[in-house]
C-alpha cells in the first residue's frame, strides 16, 4: 500500500510520515525548550538537551529532516535569550545580530550534518544498530563544537567573555574551549547517544518496516 507522499525540490520524496513524525519533533523541540526539560543549567553552565529530537530526526528521517530540526532547536535557542537564558541575555546585550548568527546556523547545520553522516556510518553498519547510537554521539559533538566555534569567532575578544576566562585562570582560547566541550561532552554526548540512539533505533523500526536506504 503506497502513501501519499509529498514532492520536494531535488525530486526526493517526504511522505506523510516523515511529515508526521518531523512535526512530532518539532512539538518535542518546542515543549522541551520552554520546560525544565530541554536544559540543565548549572553553576553558570548550560547544556541542552534538545540535540536529542534533532538527531532522532535526522536519524530516522533524514538530512533534510535534521536542518530543519536544527532550525526550530536554533530559533527556540536564540528565544532564551531575551531573558530566559543569563548568558545567552548578556551575548544579546553585546551584539543581537552576532548572537543569532551563534545560536541558529549552528543548529540548523548540526542537524543537516548528523542526517548526512548517519547515512555514512549506517552504510558501514551491518547490525543497523550502532549507528543510531554513533548519531547520537555525532550529533552532540557538531552541536557543541558548532556553537563553541562561532562563540569564540564572534565573541572571545568580548570583556564578557574574558571576564568569565579570568575566572578560569586566564585561559588560551584553544584551553578555553577545551574546558567547555569536555564539561558539555560529559554530560550532552551521553544522553544524546543512549536516548538518541535507542529512540531512534525503536522508531525506525516502528514507523519504518524496512531500513531505508536513502
Amino acid at each position: 500500500m503506497s502513501e501519499q507522499a509529498v514532492a520536494v525540490k531535488s525530486g526526493e520524496r517526504l511522505s506523510v510520515k516523515d511529515l508526521t513524525t518531523t512535526g512530532m519533533m518539532i512539538g518535542i523541540i518546542l515543549l522541551m525548550s520552554f520546560t525544565p526539560l530541554g536544559y540543565l543549567r548549572t553553576a553558570g553552565l548550560e547544556v541542552s538537551l534538545i540535540t536529542i529530537p534533532v538527531a532522532i530526526g535526522a536519524m530516522i528521517i533524514g538530512p533534510r529532516a535534521g536542518l530543519l530540526l536544527g532550525t526550530v532547536f536554533g530559533l527556540t535557542s536564540f528565544y532564551q535569550c531575551f531573558g530566559m537564558s543569563p548568558f545567552g541575555a548578556a551575548l544579546l546585550g553585546i551584539n543581537p545580530f552576532l548572537t543569532f548568527l551563534v545560536c541558529v546556523p549552528t543548529r540548523a547545520i548540526m542537524g543537516w550534518l548528523t542526517g548526512i553522516l548517519f547515512i555514512a556510518v549506517e552504510k558501514l553498519d551491518r547490525s543497523k544498530t550502532i549507528c543510531f547510537f554513533v548519531g547520537g554521539i555525532i550529533a552532540a559533538i557538531l552541536n557543541t563544537l558548532l556553537f563553541m566555534g562561532a562563540l569564540m569567532l564572534f565573541f572571545w575578544n568580548t570583556e564578557y567573555i574574558q571576564s568569565i576566562n579570568a575566572g578560569i585562570g586566564n585561559l588560551s582560547i584553544f584551553a578555553f574551549v577545551l574546558t567547555f566541550v569536555g564539561v558539555n561532552g560529559l554530560l550532552e554526548m551521553p544522553a544524546t547517544c543512549i536516548v538518541g540512539g535507542v529512540v531512534s533505533k525503536t522508531l525506525r523500526k516502528v514507523l519504518y518496516k524496512k531500513i531505508r536506504s536513502n
